[in-house]
């Protein structure tokens, strides 16, 4: 196997692997195949970028989620999925997700605004 085939085979696993995390919250999520153009994540309500890299980018991976956001139509705003070399696919769970703060915030802010609700608090 050259070199770049088996980037190109990791990359299809690690969405592959990320799609079916997400089937969790969506049962649809499907990979978008490596190297293809648009979302690694097909059928989700938001912009997943997903990277199996040593080389470490966050900015230019989550302008590249922000750029195939659906705005209007996304639930929730874009994440890139990062896969580091030492973590497999088994422990999928410990992979890191990186988002905008401003994005983040938003999200805590309502998950405490929610939780505050089910509580039968005030905000």
């Amino acid at each position: 196997m050259s070199p770049g085939s088996g980037r190109k085979y990791r990359g299809n696993r690690t969405q592959a692997v990320v799609a079916l995390w997400y089937q969790q919250l969506w049962p649809h999520a499907t990979p978008q195949g490596s190297g293809r153009p648009g979302r690694d994540v097909v059928n989700v309500p938001l912009s997943i970028e997903v990277k199996a890299r040593a080389g470490f980018n966050p900015t230019a991976w989550i302008r590249e989620a922000r750029r195939r956001a659906r705005p209007g139509e996304d639930e929730l705003p874009p994440h890139a999925v990062l896969r580091p070399n030492e973590i497999g696919e088994m422990s999928v769970g410990d992979w890191i997700v990186l988002r905008r703060l401003e994005d983040d915030t938003a999200i805590l802010a309502e998950l405490i605004m929610l939780r505050t609700q089910l509580k039968g608090e005030e905000p």
